[in-house]
């Protein structure tokens, strides 16, 4: 017989154990939760978990995160049925969504438009006629330096303007889950044209999928030419309306003012038919666009709604990993306000720590639901290993029908290579697996590019282009496939396959050190080269490049280490050693050779 719970939990029989913990309840368990946290669902102190988990083989402490199988194991261990929990999505911030505005609770919200450009084009100088005031001028060298949210009133309607330092940041926030633009107005100079800035803007916007507006800003100077700017648009896939598509251009003047009242209204009309709106009664939420330190306020967040309305006093949680309470709040003027709505841009005191652009922020009821939330957080973080999609993971869906096209980043070395590869990567596409190129240029790979794979979940094709180690390791920190290819035949191929679900398995480069040249010497069978291992390690007989001027001028492998006169089987970083390269003495003081191993994919 099982006696009724009084408030306190009776000690339990070691005999009978098994029979009465048989009769307790089902218990659901989110897929990571810290030891601590299974304790308090299972009603019972974090050293009866651990201790379980010792008899498993497990080795936790208080802190730590388990994940569901091993929590359901302690739980059944202790008499309870465990169950996965439903997992409630991780708030992200979209582009604030065109709902209908009979939808109940939704009204109308003013427009969020992103100035983006080369940058001296004139962004921040546009942004300045618009609202009548003087930000370029405080600026050092006229370059926008943060980001920045204003509001303007045209016409008794609202539009909010989001003033980035350039695409990268604007994409860098997409890559972190926040979509906060309608309208990307792209400011080209009418006396200099489209720059590579420029068409990097122009991918990064149509990644984004967001109506463009192009403003051709200075038409004033005296060496304006208004209709190759539109050749050169027409040349990048953007035919104006005058011309029979359908982007907006207009003609405008940040110094004299005129085009500008052409250019709000072009706006109004896009959000008018976009029919924007938002609930304001909603649950609270939106994306961090600047944040910094201030020594005497402590971290100052400015943050866009883009739903529901916070006010001073909510508690505000921002990527789930730290939490804060409102203390103060200003308008984009600096002025005190109490509360903001969609599509508000506001600076706010009280958060615990600085975040990051692009982060993601939840009102939540209170404080002990903020410290959950980011216990929760953390403990999923020691578990999660998300990455963007590789050729080989698309192969495989393509292949089982879950894949229906394949985004591309192409880098080359010289700008002539790029049209022979877009011209032979689209004629593969067909009826079911389109190839769409997000962004195409000449150069080494970026930080900007990795930023834009994340953000579009696109993979990078270098054609004799690569990397440097630090946009290597950016790429491999964020889960981004870079390819590289020497052949043009072979990328084609390797691509063709892809579409087709026939691609094999690939090997991947595997950085293990790197160290520089500083001498060479002459040996019997040629020269070997004094080194300074700069990080990781060398090994004898691993795979090398060599790279002069951050060209790979050979490829082969180790032939010979050694330390003095010793021969030695690996050196590590802070190490000098003589190194000889297989097949290759022709060594350069400042050379760098790069040393890897291969991995199956």
């Amino acid at each position: 017989m099982t006696q009724k719970s009084s408030g306190r939990k009776a000690p339990v029989a070691r005999g009978k154990a098994e029979k009465e913990i048989k009769v307790k309840a089902e218990i659901a368990l989110p897929r990571s939760l810290t030891v601590k946290h299974l304790a308090d669902l299972l009603g019972t102190t974090p050293i009866e978990v651990i201790k379980r988990l010792m008899r498993r083989g497990v080795m936790a402490s208080i802190n730590q995160a388990v994940d569901y199988e091993t929590a359901a194991a302690i739980a059944s261990d202790l008499g309870r049925k465990p169950e996965l929990q439903p997992e409630e999505k991780a708030p992200v911030a979209k582009r604030m969504p065109v709902s209908s505005r009979k939808a109940k609770g939704q009204k109308p919200r003013p427009a969020v438009v992103t100035i983006l450009g080369h940058v001296d084009h004139g962004k921040t100088s546009l942004l300045d006629a618009i609202r009548h005031s003087k930000v370029a001028d405080g600026e050092v060298g006229e370059i926008t330096q943060r980001i920045g949210a204003y509001q303007v009133t045209v016409d008794g309607q609202k539009i909010t303007f989001i003033d980035t330092p350039g695409h990268e940041a604007f994409t860098a926030m997409r890559a972190r889950g926040a979509e906060v633009t309608d309208i990307a107005v792209l400011v080209i100079a009418a006396d200099d044209g489209i720059m590579p800035q420029t068409r990097e803007a122009i991918d990064h916007a149509r990644s984004a999928k967001v109506p463009i507006i192009v403003a051709i800003n200075k038409i004033d100077k005296a060496n304006a030419d208004i209709e190759r700017v539109k050749q050169q648009l027409a040349e990048h896939n953007l035919l104006i309306e005058d011309w029979g598509g359908d982007v907006i251009a207009i003609p405008v003047s940040a110094r004299t003012g005129e085009g500008l009242p052409d250019l709000l209204e072009h706006i109004l009309i896009l959000a008018e038919l976009a029919e924007l709106t938002a609930n304001p009664d909603a649950p609270a939420g939106g994306v961090v666009l600047e944040a910094r330190l201030d020594n005497t306020r402590g971290p100052l967040t400015t943050l866009l709604v883009q739903k529901g309305t916070i006010r001073i006093g909510d508690t505000i949680l921002v990527a789930n990993a730290h939490w804060g309470k409102i203390k103060a709040m200003f308008d984009h003027e600096g002025k005190p306000v109490k509360s903001a709505g969609p599509s508000v841009p506001v600076e706010i005191m009280g958060l615990s720590k600085v975040p990051f652009a692009g982060d993601i922020f939840t009102v939540v009821a209170n404080e002990r639901k903020a410290r959950a939330r980011v216990e929760e957080f953390q403990a999923e973080q020691q578990i999660r290993t998300g990455k963007s999609p590789t050729l080989d993971d698309i192969s495989s869906q393509i292949r089982a029908g879950a894949a229906k096209g394949l985004d591309l980043i192409i880098k080359t070395d010289v700008d002539g290579s790029i049209e022979p590869i877009r011209r032979s990567l689209e004629r593969l596409e067909n009826e079911e697996v389109q190839v769409r190129i997000i962004h195409a240029g000449s150069g080494s790979i970026t930080e900007s590019d990795v930023m834009l794979a994340v953000a579009s979940r696109a993979i990078i094709i270098g054609f004799n282009t690569r990397p440097e180690p630090r946009v290597k390791h950016l790429a491999d920190s964020a889960g981004v496939e870079i390819r590289g290819y020497q052949i043009i035949y072979k990328l084609i191929e390797d691509i063709e396959k892809t579409i087709t679900g026939m691609l094999e398995p690939t090997y991947i480069d595997v950085l293990e050190g790197h160290a520089e040249v500083r001498a060479s010497f002459a040996v019997k069978h040629g020269k070997i080269a004094g080194c300074y291992v700069t990080d990781g390690k060398v090994s004898r007989g691993s795979l090398a490049r060599v790279l002069h001027n951050g060209e790979v001028v050979h490829e082969s492998r180790v032939s010979s280490l050694k330390h003095f006169k010793e021969s030695v089987p690996e050196m590590p970083a802070g190490s000098e050693c003589g190194i000889g390269i297989e097949g290759f003495s022709d060594f350069t003081i400042g050379d760098i050779i790069e040393f890897y191993r291969k991995e199956k994919q």
